[in-house]
């Protein structure tokens, strides 16, 4: 049986000479389990975080912010992340990347705001922020919850140098923001 570009990308991760820690928060928790899925996540993941409540993400970036689902906070988590993983690297010789996301997606109450998603990473080269605002409505939770985790995953691929050739299924309309730092 042949691989799916999904577990072709992930092989190729695990493959590279980085290794992650990851912090997610709201939705993406799928790409933790993707990752795992593939053998080789022993080689890739030092850790991952799945800080669901807002005293947890408080707790995990130190400090209490307004607005949790943003790519400010993405970015603070990213770091938080990246200072983790150089701590969990230890004398080891290899890469580490602190990789973040927050997202607010369908849940079983309306709600006012967008379902929206921030994703960052954050390294000794440097780091970047995708955000994505989804079309209420377009997608069911475990639909958005799909388009989360692959972004998350190609995220993490840039961090590794890899070109992603992965589909996160946008729909027309939308528009995966992205800035370097």
């Amino acid at each position: 049986m042949s691989a799916t570009p999904l577990e072709n990308l992930i092989t190729r991760v695990h493959s590279s000479d980085v290794r992650v820690c990851l912090v997610l928060a709201g939705a993406g928790s799928r790409a933790v389990s993707w990752l795992m899925a593939v053998p080789g996540a022993s080689r890739t993941v030092l850790d991952a975080q799945l800080p669901y409540s807002v005293a947890a993400l408080d707790e995990y970036v130190d400090i209490q912010s307004e607005q949790h689902v943003s790519a400010g906070e993405a970015e603070l988590m990213s770091v938080a992340a990246y200072r983790r993983a150089r701590r969990l690297r230890g004398k080891g010789d290899f890469d580490v990347v602190g990789l973040a996301c927050t997202a607010t997606i369908m849940t079983d109450r309306q709600k006012r705001g967008e379902h929206r998603c921030h994703v960052a990473w954050r390294s000794d080269n440097g780091g970047a922020v995708r955000s994505l605002v989804m079309h209420k409505g377009a997608r069911d939770r475990d639909g958005e919850e799909e388009t989360v985790s692959r972004l998350i995953l190609v995220a993490l691929a840039e961090a590794c140098r890899i070109d992603a050739e992965l589909d996160i299924r946008i729909k027309d309309g939308e528009i995966v923001d992205v800035s370097f730092a």
